[in-house]
């Protein structure tokens, strides 16, 4: 195992700690137990979003924490859900009289922890609402999960949910919104090599050089099929066209195109990907008016891409282009 770490049982704690030397001057970050919040927080009278998993796939979730975005993420250990004492540990410090809202993608313990945070903070008096992400296509339940596996929609969630706090939409509105996000959204992956969770020190799974698998799991769940090795546009076509037939999207749909790093594949075999994809699409008569490319939701060194497609409407593609101000999105502020 070659990684730039210390000691593997302290990964996330001095990750942590260089989150809170970098961005001090934006973010907050307590320990005991690990929260990450924005510098204002509590914002008074505004939604505060809450969400949180597993470390491992950044930026998600500490990166999108700021204006437009997140007011708390709380990290779990790698591939770990984060504990009900750290999500109540959130709700109350960023609850600014508004309510709160839990984005949950769908891991059965990330559930289960946020569901019991949630009653803990309405003993509180903290009003939470939540809205569980589940926009995988590629298989109904994995390892993780009972249903499909949230995954990219929870990046286009957060932001999109964000902007309408922000502009001060009540929880029930942000609510409902983040629910019709869910809805308008689907995804699949696929990977080309495994990763290393530092405290297990080997590959999670093993592919051999000509492999890939289809529609992987950000944990490395196993997908819908090992295959050979194939060019992109045979790539694409084995993700786009579940992810088009599921919803379905049709002729004059708009969308945003989300084409997401798992964390080991460059911005140059990305942008292939888009490519492709954008032709696809287009031979179909969906607009992507648009688009987002980059490592947003990784699996640690992993090497592979997935595709998110949201159909969008004129409210959800006005919110996307608001103001942002995170470290791992910006623009607008």
């Amino acid at each position: 195992m070659k990684k730039l770490i210390n000691d593997p049982a302290d990964v996330l704690k001095e990750a942590l700690q260089g989150v809170a030397a970098a961005h001090a001057d934006r973010l907050t970050v307590l320990t005991e137990p690990n929260i990450i919040i924005r510098a204002d927080a509590p914002v008074q009278g505004k939604v505060a979003l809450v969400s949180g998993g597993g470390a491992g796939h950044e930026p998600l979730h500490g990166g999108f924490v700021g204006m437009g975005m997140l007011d708390a993420a709380c990290p779990g250990e790698v591939f770990t859900s984060p504990t009900p004492d750290q999500m109540l540990a959130a709700d109350k410090a960023v609850n600014g009289g508004a309510g709160v809202l839990h984005i949950v993608k769908n891991y059965t313990g990330d559930v289960l922890n946020f569901e019991m945070a949630a009653e803990l903070a309405g003993a509180e008096d903290i009003e939470v609402e939540a809205v569980v992400i589940d926009d995988d296509v590629a298989v109904k339940d994995s390892l993780y999960t009972a249903g499909r596996r949230g995954v990219g929609a929870t990046v286009l969630a957060e932001k999109i949910c964000g902007a309408a706090a922000e502009q001060g939409k009540s929880l029930a509105e942000v609510a409902e919104l983040c629910r019709r996000v869910n809805a308008n959204a689907r995804s699949m992956g696929m990977a080309l090599t495994s990763c290393t969770v530092p405290a297990a020190g080997k590959p999670t799974f093993e592919l051999g050089a000509a492999e890939m698998e289809i529609g992987v799991g950000i944990h490395g769940e196993p997908g819908r099929e090992r295959k050979a090795l194939a060019p992109v546009h045979e790539v694409v076509e084995m993700l786009a066209a579940p992810i088009v037939d599921d919803l379905p999207f049709a002729s004059g749909d708009r969308v945003l195109a989300f084409v997401n790093s798992m964390g080991g594949t460059p911005l140059i075999e990305l942008y292939i990907v888009y490519n492709e994809l954008n032709q696809f699409l287009s031979a179909r008569g969906i607009e992507v008016s648009r688009n987002l490319i980059g490592p947003y939701i990784t699996s640690l060194e992993m090497q592979g891409c997935s595709i998110t497609l949201l159909k969008l409407d004129d409210e959800m593609t006005a919110l996307w282009d608001a103001p942002v101000n995170t470290t791992g999105l910006r623009w607008g502020a």
